[in-house]
């Protein structure tokens, strides 16, 4: 990204106050100032475009309310008794135009889904994980759940066609990643940011130039692969394994080249995903963290004290990167547009994990562009550049606004 300048000593030194002074004098130069006029007036421009309505016949059905989704290009359908049905669409929830939902239609709508025995479980336990197909539309992950005014559900569209790393436009890094033979990768990110996605394209793109043995284990299954040159088997939460860390800990001993694990929730599968990694394996896996630093920092923390210099040690030696996944809204909302911060491990990173040196993190990640990796600031200001995200939403995300105000945008710096 031709935007940084080369890091210096100084860089990471407090501004001065005459510093400050200049910075905050808004006094950039005129190609800056030209570009921060265009985003402005494209923002203003999509603010005064119309919203708009989603309507649903008056007796509507699932595969209404399901085809209005992907039609629009949403991402989830939220029903909850008392209100009418909504949508979220480019991140964006909003209620359609139609009847209150009432608990006896929730119950005809949503309870056929799922089998007697899940209907067991979501009785007893008040929410449940399943997931749903409608033949030439789509699969969904569900969840159903009890709230106050009686049932609820929130249906995730998961693509037909797996995209490829080029349609979501990730960075070619991420390819080399892929060819990896051993070692723990990391997808983190909040809810939503599409990390699944992530990790389907790039277990999509091994399967089409590896031969190799891939067990997928996810609660529920998302996207299905379907054997190329790699042979696929996928294994389901409460189908096919008592649980993630069970499922981490038979794969071992079913001849897995690489082993995809749907998300790290408890000790025991961070620690068997660590183990796995370790022993020769390629392991990938999600994380609701927002940074590399913090991904590092969460998984240390989940272990007691006196086990944590030996899952430091253990983690210093297996994990190879970090790709850290925002999903933002595009100006006027028109679609989303993913963000990402990459960590790679190359000398000197096992010493910072080692040493609990994770504040260093962001530096290390700025001084090694030449080997892929970028800071989540780097990527937001490369799509304001690019006029695809509004100011206002760098802002929310921005680390450091010293780095975008010496890039030329108009970002206070506190006194």
């Amino acid at each position: 990204m031709a935007f940084f300048g080369k890091k210096t000593p100084k860089a990471a030194a407090e501004p001065s106050k005459a510093e400050l002074a200049l910075l905050n004098s808004n006094d950039w130069g005129d190609e800056i100032t030209e570009q921060v006029q265009e985003l402005t007036a494209v923002e203003k421009a999509a603010e005064a475009a119309p919203e708009r309505v989603y309507t649903l016949p008056t007796n509507y059905t699932l595969q209404d309310m399901l085809e209005l989704m992907v039609d629009s290009e949403g991402s989830d359908l939220h029903l909850s008794v008392g209100n009418p049905p909504a949508i979220r669409v480019h991140g964006r929830l909003t209620f359609t135009q139609a009847q209150v939902l009432d608990q006896a239609r929730a119950e005809a709508l949503l309870l056929p889904l799922i089998s007697k025995e899940k209907v067991a479980q979501y009785q007893q336990t008040g929410h449940l994980d399943f997931s749903y197909e409608i033949a030439n539309l789509a699969r969904f992950r569900g969840n159903l759940f009890r709230q106050m005014r009686g049932m609820a559900a929130v249906f995730r569209v998961i693509p037909k066609n797996i995209p490829t790393m080029e349609q979501l436009k990730l960075p070619g890094v991420i390819r080399t990643l892929c060819q990896e033979h051993q070692g723990l990768i990391l997808v983190t990110g909040p809810t939503g940011s599409g990390k699944s996605t992530t990790l389907a394209s790039m277990i999509n793109f091994i399967n089409a130039t590896r031969k190799a043995h891939i067990i997928t284990i996810e609660d529920p299954i998302e996207f299905f692969h379907k054997s190329q040159k790699s042979l696929i088997d996928h294994r389901e939460v409460g189908e096919h394994a008592m649980s993630f860390a069970d499922g981490l800990r038979a794969s071992l001993r079913e001849d897995p080249d690489i082993i995809l694990v749907g998300e790290m929730r408890d000790l025991e599968t961070i620690y068997n995903a660590i183990k796995a990694a370790e022993t020769g394996h390629l392991v990938f896996a999600t994380l609701h963290t927002n940074s590399a630093a913090k991904t590092v920092d969460r998984i240390i923390d989940v272990f007691p004290g006196k086990q944590q210099p030996q899952i430091r040690a253990m983690l210093s030696e297996s994990l190879k990167a970090v790709i850290a996944q925002q999903l933002l809204r595009t100006i006027g909302g028109s679609g989303r547009v993913a963000a990402h911060e990459i960590l790679i491990s190359r000398s000197g990173f096992p010493a910072m994990v080692r040493e609990a040196k994770t504040s260093q993190i962001n530096n290390y990640i700025m001084t090694n562009k030449e080997e892929g990796m970028q800071s989540m600031d780097a990527c937001l200001v490369d799509l304001l550049r690019q006029k695809r995200i509004s100011l206002d939403t760098a802002k929310d995300l921005m680390t450091d606004p010293l780095f975008f105000k010496t890039q030329g945008f108009p970002i206070d710096i506190p006194h």
